[in-house]
This record gives C-alpha cells, sequence and structure tokens, in this order.
C-alpha cells in the first residue's frame, strides 16, 4: 500500500448536544470500487434512538480485539457485501463523535477494489434492526444519494463523515488512470 501522508479529517456531532463520551471505537470502513467504475454501498433503513431514517453508508465495522485493520476491512467487506476484494490503500482516518450514544469513532477508510462477489454474512441485527441491503452507483449518484438522505440528524453526520472520504477516493481513482 501506498506511504503517503495520511488524511486525517476531525468532525464534532452538532446534531446532538453533547454530555459526555464514555468509550472510543476503532472502526474500518471502504469505499469499495469495480472495474466498470461503479461504487458500492450499503443502504440502511432504520427505526431506532437515532430517528427514523433510509440511509446510504460506506460498508464497514468495529474492529475486533486482537484484529488488524486490513484483516477487519476484509471480514467486514465479505459480511456486509460479500465481497473478496483488493485492498488498493489507506485513504484516511474520520474521528467523529455521535453525542447521542456518548461515543467516539475513530474510522480507519480504505481503497478497495472487488475481485469478486459472494455470500455475506450479516448479523441478526444488520437484518432485522438496520435491513442492510448493497447499493451500486456511479460517483456522482453517490453523492446525490449522500445529499438526499442528509433530511435526518444521523443523515447529516454521515454525509459530514462520508463525503470528503469518497471525494479523496475519486481523486485517488483518476490519478491511478
Amino acid at each position: 500500500m501506498n506511504s503517503e501522508k495520511e488524511q486525517l479529517w476531525e468532525y464534532t456531532d452538532t446534531e446532538w448536544p453533547f454530555t459526555y463520551t464514555d468509550h472510543d471505537r476503532p472502526i474500518v470502513r471502504a469505499i469499495v470500487f469495480d472495474d466498470a467504475g461503479f461504487f458500492y454501498f450499503v443502504r440502511v433503513r432504520r427505526d431506532d434512538h437515532f430517528g427514523k431514517a433510509t440511509l446510504i453508508e460506506t460498508s464497514g465495522g468495529g474492529v475486533e480485539p486482537g484484529e488488524d485493520l486490513i484483516a477487519a476491512i476484509r471480514r467486514e467487506l465479505k459480511e456486509e457485501l460479500g465481497a473478496d476484494v483488493d485492498v488498493i490503500r489507506k485513504i484516511g482516518v474520520v474521528s467523529d463523535y455521535y453525542n447521542l450514544i456518548h461515543r467516539h469513532n475513530v474510522n480507519n477508510y480504505y481503497l478497495c477494489k472487488v475481485r469478486s462477489f459472494g455470500e455475506k454474512h450479516l448479523t441478526e441485527d444488520e437484518i432485522d434492526c438496520f435491513h442492510l441491503s448493497t447499493l451500486r452507483l456511479s460517483y456522482e449518484d453517490a453523492v446525490s444519494e449522500y445529499e438526499r438522505c442528509a433530511d435526518t440528524p444521523l443523515g447529516r453526520l454521515l454525509r459530514q463523515r462520508e463525503l470528503p472520504v469518497l471525494h479523496r477516493a475519486k481523486a485517488m481513482l483518476d490519478d491511478l488512470c
């Protein structure tokens, strides 16, 4: 992977009032693309303490104890998208907060190219609570989808966190061509 200086973004949660943070969560996420120039995301439909919303989000999740970041991103993409990928490079880290659940997120973003798709391995919560499904979008459609889903507090937090990463990933891909 490329050793270029890593990008760091830091954001605060302006949607819910801050009271305290009681834990940090190491997370891996990916901007996933294919040979045809499409990007893959998850559609999330939720109705919980964050509110009722239909959202777009990058695939990824928590890093398990003792797991390295590359193993974690490969596992998460296999679980959520059913994708076997090549990890091209690290895009950067987004430090953000979910004040509502008192959490600091440390999101490690990777640029990954699909090798193949197979069976997904979603958790019960991902199926029953979040109703995860796969989105295959052009870059322009993905940007539009983040804007469209920003009509809720959580949608605005996701747009704030993910659009700069998507823009950087697109610039990296353009540089590779």
